[in-house]
């Protein structure tokens, strides 16, 4: 029984994949499913009662699916606002972030955990924008307050 339903959710993906809605690409329809497992086998037990006399009903679990397609686009929905910001945007935010700065700083008072800081802060190195002594994470950065930091 298992197989049989992991069998059917991989078909559900391939169907759907075939009916050109990719959000199974970004998003688990096993994990949406499998958090509306409850729903799932009472929606198969519904459209399956009366299956052998040829009078069951498939439309239980048609809403079923179509709940779980829903479920899946409006995650990715979500996932979609949650990452796409303005050109620039993250950029600012470190830029903000050094301006802030007081005194000497090192990069992980300003990280968020991202590499480009790094490129940024070559560059703006390069303009003369900030200085910096050390290398690596224990270097030690210093904004130059008489030229305005500007990002290319």
């Amino acid at each position: 029984m298992v197989l049989n339903g992991r069998v059917s959710r991989l078909l559900l993906l391939l169907q759907c994949y075939h009916l050109g809605y990719e959000v199974g690409r970004y998003i688990s329809l096993e994990r949406v499913i499998e958090e509306n497992k409850d729903r799932y086998y009472e929606t198969l037990e519904q459209s399956s009662h009366g299956w052998h006399e040829g009078k069951h009903d498939p439309w239980p679990y048609i809403n079923y699916i179509l709940y779980i397609l829903k479920s899946a686009y409006r995650e990715f929905e979500e996932r979609v606002r949650q990452t796409s910001s303005p050109k620039g945007a993250k950029a600012e935010m470190v830029l903000v972030a050094i301006r802030k700065q007081t005194r000497e700083f090192r990069l992980r008072d300003i990280e968020a955990a991202r590499e480009w800081i790094r490129s940024l802060l070559a560059d703006l190195k390069n303009d003369g924008q900030v200085t910096c002594e050390g290398k690596g994470p224990g270097a030690r950065w210093r904004f130059r307050a008489s030229k305005p930091i500007t990002h290319k």
